[in-house]
């Protein structure tokens, strides 16, 4: 359902459900990031030891706890006040990471060119101005650094995109929908909370526009899909051959 929604809304949301989202979260990040989005972040990664990474939008910390274990000294921000309890109920003493609470459209605590890398794990889609956003992720890069970042594919999980079922119950097809019709939209979580957690959804076209404007050179884009290997472990998975419901990008300032 689209709606006009200020990014005040969507942090409080966020805050609500927090704990719910989190729950079932280990140190991988939970089944769709070990499966999907995990393998092909870190494919996109260099070498991190010793570097300064910022973990833009950080959820409850698991990224940024790998990335402190792998010898990089790790910055986490997050606009939600509860994630951020939640990262640091997690996160064990000897860990080189720093956590902020703030929204990635406006990092002004933070200092130009810090950061080596910068990574961003399916939060683009949940901010509203998320041109803003690219602007400090440029603004916050060292000369060469790179931005790594993951949000659910544009093309294939559209509003009111989703499988069709027949009467049986079992899934024929995967519904696409509304592609251009830019704005924010109710997800379907949690499903039986009222206030559900939004997204912003944009074409394509509109990313790369926006990359262009903030002066990041696009590299690398990887649409995840699971391995032999992961479908050995969840078969469930193969389904997701079918399409992508995550597209990765890697840019460099």
């Amino acid at each position: 359902m689209k709606k006009q929604m200020t990014s005040e809304e969507a942090i409080r949301r966020w805050d609500l459900h927090a704990e719910v989202f989190t729950e079932k979260y280990d140190e991988h990040g939970g089944i769709h990031r070990e499966v999907l989005l995990n393998p092909a972040i870190f494919s996109l990664v260099e070498d991190i030891e010793g570097a300064s990474i910022l973990d833009a939008g950080c959820g409850e910390g698991y990224l940024s706890r790998i990335f402190s274990q792998r010898g990089a000294n790790v910055t986490a921000v997050d606009y939600s006040k509860n994630m951020l309890e939640i990262a640091k109920r997690r996160t064990v003493s000897n860990l080189s990471i720093e956590y902020h609470h703030g929204n990635c459209e406006k990092l002004e605590f933070l200092k130009n060119s810090t950061f080596d890398m910068i990574v961003s794990n399916m939060v683009m889609m949940d901010l509203a101005d998320y041109e803003a956003a690219l602007n400090e992720m440029y603004r916050l890069l060292k000369d060469g650094g790179y931005f790594i970042f993951s949000i659910l594919h544009p093309c294939f999980v559209t509003p009111k995109s989703g499988w069709v079922r027949d009467s049986q119950g079992r899934k024929q097809y995967w519904r696409l929908e509304n592609y251009f019709n830019e704005g924010v939209y109710e997800q379907m979580l949690p499903v039986d909370a009222e206030d559900k957690v939004v997204f912003y959804h944009r074409t394509l076209t509109s990313y790369f526009k926006a990359f262009q404007k903030a002066g990041l050179i696009l590299e690398e884009l990887i649409e995840p899909k699971p391995t032999g290997e992961m479908l050995e472990k969840y078969p469930s998975f193969e389904e997701d051959l079918n399409f992508s419901n995550f597209i990765v990008f890697k840019l460099r300032k």
